[in-house]
Parts: structure tokens; C-alpha cells; sequence
């Protein structure tokens, strides 16, 4: 600002039609009154250039009788235009900053006062904020806008004043005395840099004291990705393939930084925080957790990776927001680029979320750089956040691990072991998930929809319904560094190398993507949906009256009070009654009501909707319903044959379900399981035998129903089995076998009822194939046909005459000989 006449009027126009709408007052300003020498000229600092806070400092100069900055100030022979200067320069046109140079106005105060020993000159750092703190602001918009660490536009600074001006605070600072910075003697040019080191320091902590930490690390990460050796020979390489320039290679791999690194900032965790609090008490009637206390225990001095189960896309939002409200960081998530979509994809961004593509095949310059950022996190200590599913279950089981987050774990760990690495496994239930209507469509066969921004709006049409309950369960942590002992116990003498790849790896991550899943499953919350669904899909017309529902209810939960799952399983309070009634309030059943009480059912809408939250828990009902199976078919059975047939059929349901127990341990938990069902009235024990209840009685439709939770997981083995044994020896391949299993029980679906669309999985038929070639019970010839052990029948439909109806396995059988006749026409 000169001496100009029409500049300085043009300056007071301006800070006039500014104080319209702003309000401002000054903070601190008696301790400042008291250190500043009014005797001595006096120039502001201001961190970085913006008329509209000089402006606000002027305002607040001419309220306090202080000098004001845009007016001309004397120093010994020197005549500065404006007792201002800004610290760090301003962008060009172009948007280029250089942050090397001086302000003008301190290399010539410094040079006078060199010469002059008699001269002094004041420097008072001055900060501006527009709103208030964001540790205390509780409006959501005010604090979207609030100030940050992140680079601010001047769109962004307008809208602030548009929204914050009316609580702008100024504070001025203590006066720095240059002469005794001059008197130091360490010439011109180091007395200039100590300045601004001291002022840049003072502004940094004062900002840190009102808006919190700078832990907004995306301006400085990204141009260091490309420094990384590993980066720079992906850099080099891609110049070689493309033929182009190491520039130009080299603007492809920032491209890709920016693209995936997260803008992190305190302000947006807050206004996340605020506005999901509103949410949550909006939708949800409450949010359980459990188990927070060990990973409070773990988390300090390790680097730890939540690892959750993926059922809703606000698991995102969820899992951060009780982790901030609880006094832990909340992690940087990692995101699938389908959800960068303009305004979602910039605030998730800011709450912690960076980027991946679904794919990284064939663009080796990308999968450097995602490696290197994760690496970056790790070595940094930032927790992280990524979902071994991949994406969310549609079907409401737990998915297959996809094992590439994994894989780059612990590649960075091997590189760098220094900071102990633990995953905390998440399992997040709730009683109404926010998408069921889109899940609804997919079970039914309708295509996976596209995200979009407009989806949004949907949420807010969702709110007329009732949600119920959340909760959020931690599981037993993951220690990296023991899980490699067990798995490559010479693992700590690998060389510590960016591109150093064992080929120990890929086993090693397959088993550890396995024991991630097993730990969510294990710290399962079962709610009262997952159990009214679990008792009504397991009738033929999914209704049953009140009375005999209450029984069912009131059985499961003194099943899973007596035998749990794990120590870190929870289940609801309450009995069958109050279950049923927090279900009818949430609209998920209907009723119909006669003079012997009231019927309670299943309409075919949520009927398709509840497997999903039966899908939820049934690896917990996996092992006693697969006891009770054995009765169906045989009044008795000794306890070698159960274990016998147990230990066959087991591999099988751990695989697709990710049961706890290894079969080592099978044995002590079926005789728990056995007792159970002994002091329930479901079996009799007598002279070494168990035994079933009368057919006609009470306790055998009790123990039918509990046998029909994992009924249809074994009629698909059968299946896939029977197919197999018709088609003959080398006969199929896995792709063609797959193929027929699909079709086979689409059909028998419709001939049998079974509303339940995961009963045609085509993933969970190839999961089984992969099993049985794990198992040795199949093999493939060098043609990929598919081989099977001499005694799969006899064990097939032995094990199959004792967990299946009989007129399951005869409607079977003759669909796969109808599509095994098929099948040898067609090869």
C-alpha cells in the first residue's frame, strides 16, 4: 500500500463496504498494551497476503489508538510507504509461489538499522481468524469453512467472510524488537532469515494453539513420492516405454499422487464429527461399542491398521467418527476412486480418505506410487483404514479377502520394520443397513448401480424410517510382526528393499487375509434382526406365531449364552419377547391377528431383505445347526460318528463361512455344543448315543428349524458334488462346473421355494471348487479338467444321507444327471 491519495481511498472503500457485514474484536489485547513501547515505530507481520485481513487489522489498529499499518512510517532517514509487510509472498498469476525471498520492507528495515546503532523498529506479528475455533464451533457449515492449514483460494477466503466474518478475531502478538535481533552481529543476510524464522515459528504455534495441529501432510507428501528410488526407477522406465520425457513421466507420477493422496485437515474432522452426530441421532437410536479398550491399549507406539468388515458405505464415516469421539486419530481410509465424485470426494478426501483404482495391471509407474504413499503412512505412524472384502457385501456374509492392501502391508513392513505394525479387525452391525433398498434389487438379480452424487438425497428420503441400533465391535488384534513368526519364521533376515518381493508372499498374505476374516467374524454383534430372520427363514412359509417364535428366540439366545462364539461376540439384551417387539417396531415383519393370537411373518419384500441380516450371523449358527442336521435323517448317532462326519464337512464351512476353530480344537467345541443341545431338550444323551426327540414333539420342531440355518450351505455341496460324479472323471473344468452349479440351483429354487438369492452365488460355488482342490479331493489334469478322489461318492452321499431330506437328495440327483447328459453334449 503507497503513499498514493487514490490507492488509499480505494483501500478505505474497501474496508468500509468489508465492516457492512463483518464484525471484529481484538483478543489478548491488555498483555499486548503492556509489552509494546509506543515511542518506537511499529510495523505488522501478517503471514501471507490478503486485503481483507489487512483491512481487519487496520479496523482494529484504528479501535485500540494504535498506529495504523497502511500509513506511512519513519525510520531514522528511511520513509517505509505502509507499516505492513507481508511474511511469505503471494502466488503470481500463474500460481506459482516462491517462499525463498524477503519481504522488501524487512531487508530495508534491517539495513537501516545496521547502519544506524541509534534506530529501533517493533515488528508485531498479527493473526487473523475468521470464526471461531473449531475445538468449540458446533455450527457444521461454519465449520466446513473455518480456517485450516490447507492452502486457502480467494473464493474460499470470500465464502469464509461470508460465513464467519461476524466473529473475526485479531490477535497481536508480542512486539519483536529488531534492534536486539541487529545488535547479534551476524550480518545482513542471516539477521534477515533469523527474522523470518522467528516469525514464521510464532505463527505456526499460535495457529496450532486455535485451530489445532497441522496434521495435513498432502502439500509436502506428494512432491516427496517422486523422490522415492522405487518411484523414480518407475519413472525412468515409463519415459523408456511411452518414449517420452523424465519431465513428462515424471508430471504423470504427481498426477497420480494427487489423484490418490488424502488432503487431511483437523476442520473437516470436526465438521464431519458435527454433522454425524446430527446423522446418527437422526437415524440411529444409538451406536454400541465394544472392545475400544484394547486397541486404546495398542495403539500407542504401533502403527495400526483397522481392518472392518464392509457392509454400507457411511462404515467410512462410522468407524472415524468413534474413533475421534473416543480420543483416537481417526485413520486415513482407503477409498475406491468410484467415490471421488465432485463435492462427496473432496470432503471425504479431507476427512482422511485417499484414493485407489480398482486395478493397478499394466500401469507399474501408479502401483509405485499408491506403493510408496502407503509406505509414507506406515513409516509415519498414521493409522490406516482398508477393507479386505474389497467392496461392500451384498449378500450381508463376510467376502473373500482380496489380499493386495495386505500384500503392500507387509512388502512396507519387510522394508522397514521399525514402527510394530497391528490390525485391529472391525465388525460394524446394524440392525437396518442405510442401503437396503439398493441391496434388495441386487439379491434380486438387478446389475450393482454406479455411485452417485445424487445418491445423497436418497439418504434424506430414508429417514422416515426407523434404523434402530448400530454396533461396533473390536476384535483381537493382529500382531504383524508374531503373525510372520508363525507363518516364515526367518522372515526379520530378509534384505530391507523397496522391490524386494519373497516368495513366501502370496501364501503368506492369503493366510493372513483368512485370519483378518475370522477375526471380524469372531467379534460378531448379533442383534435382534439377526435372530428373528435366522428363526423365520427357517420355516417353510416364514411365519409363525407369536408364542411359538418367542420359543425359538428364547432357545438361540440360551445356545449362545451358554456356548459363545468368542469373548469379543455380543449379544442382544433381553428376551424373545422384547426381540420381537423391537423388530415389529422397526417395520421388518408383519403381523396378522385371530382369535388364537397374533401370526407373525415374513411379506416377500423383507423376506428377500432378511437374508441379509440372517447372512450377518450365520457363521455363528454354522457348527450347532450342522449338529442338529444329523438328526433330521437319524433318530441316533454316537458321538464318533458325529465327530466323524463333523471333521468331514467342517473344511468346507470354514471356508465359506471363516469359522474360529481350527480342526485341531473341533472336538472339545462339538462336545460343548452337544451339551448344549442336551440341556435345551433338543438331544438325549443315553448310554453313549445321543438321540433325537419324538418327530411329533416340541423340541424336535425346534430342532429342525435350528437345522435349516445352514441347510441350503450344504444342499450346494451336494450339488457341486453330484454334478461332478455324473459328469465323470476329467470331465469338467472348474468354470464349466461352476457354471452348471449356478444353473442347477436357480432350478431347484423355483422347485423348492428357497427365497434366497445367495443360494445361486456363483462366487460361493467357486470358493467350494477352490476348497475341494485345497483339500485334495479334487484335482486338474494338465487340460484343467477336474479329477476327483475314487472315494468322493461313497463319502458324498453318505455324508449327504445324513445332513439332507430325502426328497432334497433325490431332486438332486436328478437334476444333475438331466445337466450332466447336457453336458456331455455339449463337450
Amino acid at each position: 500500500m503507497g503513499p498514493s491519495p487514490l490507492r488509499r481511498m480505494l483501500f478505505g472503500g474497501l474496508r468500509r463496504l468489508l465492516y457492512v457485514w463483518v464484525r471484529s474484536e481484538t483478543i489478548n489485547q491488555s498483555s499486548f498494551n503492556l509489552e509494546l513501547d509506543r515511542r518506537r515505530p511499529v510495523f505488522y507481520a501478517l503471514p501471507s497476503p490478503s486485503l481483507s485481513e489487512l483491512a481487519v487489522l487496520d479496523h482494529e489498529c484504528s479501535k485500540a489508538g494504535l498506529p495504523r499499518p497502511v500509513l506511512p512510517v519513519a525510520v531514522g532517514g528511511l520513509m517505509e510507504p505502509a507499516a505492513f509487510f507481508y511474511l511469505t509472498p503471494g502466488p503470481d498469476w500463474l500460481g506459482r509461489q516462491d517462499k525463498r525471498g524477503a519481504p522488501p520492507a524487512l531487508e530495508r528495515l534491517v539495513s537501516v538499522l545496521g547502519e544506524d546503532a541509534a534506530q529501533d523498529a517493533q515488528i508485531i506479528p498479527v493473526s487473523v481468524f475468521w470464526g471461531q475455533s473449531p475445538a468449540s464451533e458446533s455450527s457444521p457449515w461454519k465449520l466446513l469453512f473455518a480456517d485450516s492449514w490447507a492452502v486457502t483460494g480467494r473464493l474460499r477466503r470470500l465464502v469464509s467472510i461470508l460465513i464467519l466474518g461476524r466473529k473475526t478475531r485479531v490477535q497481536f502478538s508480542a512486539p519483536i524488537h529488531l534492534r536486539e535481533l541487529v545488535q547479534q552481529n551476524k550480518g545482513h543476510e542471516r539477521t534477515v532469515r533469523m527474522t523470518q524464522r522467528l516469525l514464521r515459528v510464532h505463527f505456526r504455534h499460535l495457529k496450532t494453539a486455535v485451530i489445532g495441529p497441522d496434521i495435513s501432510h498432502r502439500r509436502h507428501l506428494v512432491k516427496g513420492l517422486v523422490h522415492a528410488p522405487q518411484v523414480r526407477e518407475a519413472i525412468a522406465s515409463q519415459a523408456q516405454r511411452e518414449n517420452v520425457s523424465v519431465e513428462k513421466a515424471q508430471a504423470k507420477a504427481l498426477h497420480y499422487g494427487n489423484e490418490i493422496a488424502s488432503d487431511y485437515t483437523y476442520t473437516a474432522i470436526r465438521f464431519l464429527e458435527v454433522v454425524l452426530s446430527w446423522f446418527w441421532n437422526k437415524i440411529y437410536d444409538g451406536i454400541k461399542v465394544n472392545n475400544l479398550e484394547g486397541v486404546q491399549q495398542v495403539a500407542q507406539g504401533h502403527e495400526i491398521i483397522y481392518v472392518p468388515c464392509h457392509r454400507s458405505h457411511i462404515d467410512y464415516l462410522l468407524l472415524s467418527y468413534l474413533l475421534f469421539r473416543n480420543g483416537l486419530t481417526p485413520p486415513h481410509i482407503a477409498a475406491g476412486i468410484n467415490l471421488n465424485m465432485p463435492v462427496i470426494g473432496s470432503l471425504l478426501r479431507r476427512g482422511g480418505a485417499f484414493f485407489m483404482r480398482r486395478t493397478f495391471k499394466g500401469n507399474p509407474l501408479y502401483t509405485a506410487v499408491f506403493n510408496e504413499y502407503l509406505h509414507t503412512l506406515f513409516s509415519k505412524g498414521f493409522p490406516v483404514e482398508y477393507f479386505v472384502e474389497g467392496g461392500r457385501s451384498r449378500t450381508g456374509r463376510m467376502l473373500q479377502p482380496k489380499t493386495g492392501m495386505l500384500a503392500i502391508t507387509v512388502r512396507s513392513f519387510l522394508r522397514s520394520s521399525g514402527m510394530p505394525v497391528v490390525f485391529v479387525p472391525v465388525y460394524i452391525g446394524y440392525e437396518r443397513v442405510l442401503e437396503g433398498r439398493t441391496y434388495l434389487g441386487e439379491l434380486r438379480g438387478a446389475s450393482k448401480k454406479k455411485e452417485s452424487i445424487f445418491d445423497i438425497f436418497k439418504v434424506f428420503g430414508a429417514l422416515k424410517q426407523r434404523f434402530g441400533q448400530v454396533a461396533v465391535n473390536f476384535g483381537e488384534p493382529i500382531r504383524l510382526a508374531q503373525f510372520l513368526d508363525g507363518q516364515q519364521p526367518g522372515w526379520r533376515d530378509q534384505p530391507q528393499a523397496a522391490d524386494f518381493k519373497p516368495a513366501w508372499l502370496n501364501a503368506a498374505t492369503q493366510q493372513l487375509g483368512l485370519s483378518v476374516a475370522r477375526r471380524i467374524n469372531e467379534a460378531a454383534a448379533i442383534n435382534p434382526v439377526n435372530l428373528v430372520a435366522t428363526a423365520l427363514l427357517a420355516t417353510s412359509r416364514l411365519a409363525l406365531d407369536e408364542r411359538a417364535l418367542t420359543r425359538v428366540l428364547d432357545l438361540y439366545l440360551g445356545l449362545l449364552r451358554q456356548v459363545p462364539y468368542s469373548p469379543h461376540t455380543t449379544l442382544p439384551e433381553g428376551d424373545g419377547k422384547a426381540l420381537i417387539d423391537h423388530v415389529l417396531g422397526m417395520n421388518l415383519l408383519s403381523e396378522q391377528s385371530d382369535a388364537l393370537g397374533r401370526i407373525l411373518y415374513l411379506d416377500e419384500q423383507h423376506a428377500v431383505l432378511m437374508t441379509y441380516y440372517r447372512n450377518n450371523v450365520l457363521h455363528i449358527f454354522a457348527l450347532p445347526s450342522l449338529l442338529a442336521c444329523f438328526f433330521q435323517s437319524t433318530s441316533r448317532m454316537s458321538r464318533e460318528q458325529i465327530l466323524r462326519y463333523t471333521r468331514a464337512l467342517y473344511p468346507y464351512l470354514q471356508a465359506e463361512l471363516f469359522l474360529r476353530w481350527e480342526v485341531q480344537a473341533l472336538d472339545e467345541v462339538v462336545d460343548q455344543w452337544l451339551l448344549a443341545l442336551v440341556e435345551q431338550g433338543l438331544l438325549r444323551y443315553d448310554n453313549g448315543v445321543y438321540l433325537r426327540p419324538a418327530p411329533s414333539s416340541r423340541h424336535f420342531v425346534l430342532l429342525t428349524l435350528l437345522s435349516r440355518a445352514i441347510a441350503q450351505t450344504l444342499q450346494r455341496f451336494y450339488m457341486a458334488t453330484s454334478l461332478l460324479l455324473n459328469s465323470g472323471q476329467d470331465s469338467l473344468d472348474a468354470q464349466a462346473l461352476e457354471n452348471l452349479c449356478v444353473v442347477m440351483a436357480q432350478r431347484l429354487s423355483i422347485l423348492h421355494g428357497l427365497n434366497a438369492p445367495e443360494f445361486f452365488d456363483k462366487s460361493l460355488f467357486r470358493h467350494f471348487i477352490q476348497t475341494l482342490l485345497e483339500q485334495g479331493v479334487l484335482r486338474r489334469n494338465e487340460d484343467g479338467r477336474l479329477g476327483y478322489h475314487p472315494a468322493l461318492g461313497e463319502l458324498a452321499e453318505g455324508a449327504a444321507k445324513r445332513v439332507l431330506p430325502a426328497e432334497i437328495r433325490l431332486s438332486i440327483r436328478q437334476v444333475a444327471l438331466h445337466r450332466g447328459d447336457e453336458a456331455e453334449v455339449v463337450i
